[in-house]
């Protein structure tokens, strides 16, 4: 025995069979959702995915919605300007998707303003503490216009329904403006903030390793008493060589420096005029300071390179080795290791 039920309400037939679990709406399979159920669902994808992404989410889907039903009303009724008013009204309201009414039609223009009071998507961010206005219904109706009279509609909120306002107020008009581009124009905001991300990542990792070598490199080391050690170690940029005078200068009071030990085994043979005008400006500033700079772990290589080229490192004492460094140095001063 097949069980079946069927209503007219404000025009559009409803239908129940109870055997198939079917409801047809106008013909149409549907299903009927709590809207507690459907704040779930949005609540999902915008844990997933992200408030702006869901926001095109919704608004997508609304729209695209919307075409499927208005194409689909175009074919089975003749909607045109004049009777769209009543359309809405009938289709909408016993579907649960609150009280809609055109309140204004420019047949010039094509363009329409709708008043939407208690749809399910305004009951359904009641439901939440944020309260967001809609964004799913609007686009929908722009879809609605899109599929009845076959030309691309858009849509601009002049109000959202809330404690003041009884209703959401839409104006909806033929435009250029379509999913598509919204889609592609996310994607691409998405895409720029990922590479700002990465870019500042990039940057503070940057800024780290910079620090990280300012603090390692050329460090000052107490050997014996009036002895200062100060290995020399890779490259020296602008920043780098300001630092290692600089910290260096500050440093040989507090230790009563009478001896720097500038060790250059870490440059091996990869010495540049640079370098050099850093190593003579660091011994002409030590010198005033009292402190006479020496320079060690000279490689014949190195050696070869000051007496061609770096000829203004020719005045100070070179040494082979830091250990032929500190026993000079301990000579000089009349003082040996025992």
């Amino acid at each position: 025995m097949t069980v079946k039920k069927d209503l007219k309400i404000g025009g559009v037939e409803i239908s129940w069979d109870l055997d198939s679990g079917k409801v047809l709406f106008e013909g149409g399979d549907v299903v009927f959702f709590w809207v507690s159920a459907m704040k779930t669902f949005f609540d999902t994808i915008q844990e997933i995915s992200g408030k702006e992404a869901t926001n095109l989410v919704l608004e997508t889907t609304g729209y695209r919605q919307g075409i499927i039903v208005g194409s689909g009303f175009r074919n089975m009724k003749n909607i045109t300007t004049t009777n769209v008013v009543e359309f809405l009204s009938e289709t909408y309201v016993p579907a649960g998707w609150g009280k809609v009414d055109i309140k204004h039609i420019d047949p010039a223009s094509d363009t329409f303003t709708l008043h939407i009071k208690d749809d399910w998507e305004y009951k359904l961010n009641q439901l939440s503490e944020e309260k967001a206005s809609g964004i799913f219904v609007p686009a929908h109706y722009a879809g609605v216009f899109h599929g009845l009279f076959g030309e691309n509609y858009w849509y601009k909120i002049l109000q959202h329904q809330n404690a003041e306002n009884d209703a959401t107020i839409v104006e909806y008009f033929p435009s250029t403006v379509n999913i598509q581009q919204n889609i592609h124009e996310l994607a691409r905001k998405q895409e720029a903030e990922q590479i700002r991300q990465l870019e500042q990542l990039v940057s503070d990792k940057t800024k780290m390793l910079e620090d990280l070598v300012r603090e390692l490199s050329s460090p000052i080391i107490p050997v014996l008493e009036g002895i200062l050690v100060v290995p020399l170690i890779g490259r020296y940029d602008e920043d780098r060589a300001e630092t290692l005078i600089s910290n260096t200068l500050d440093q040989l009071p507090s230790y009563k420096a009478k001896y720097l030990l500038l060790d250059l085994t870490g440059l091996n043979t990869d010495i540049s005029e640079h370098t050099a005008d850093l190593i003579d400006k660091l011994g002409s500033a030590a010198r005033l300071l009292g402190t006479e700079v020496i320079l060690v772990g000279i490689s014949a290589e190195l050696a070869m390179i000051i007496t061609s080229t770096l000829t203004n490192l020719k005045k100070y004492e070179c040494l082979q080795t830091l250990q032929h460094g500190i026993h000079y140095v301990l000579g000089k001063s009349g003082k040996t290791i025992v």
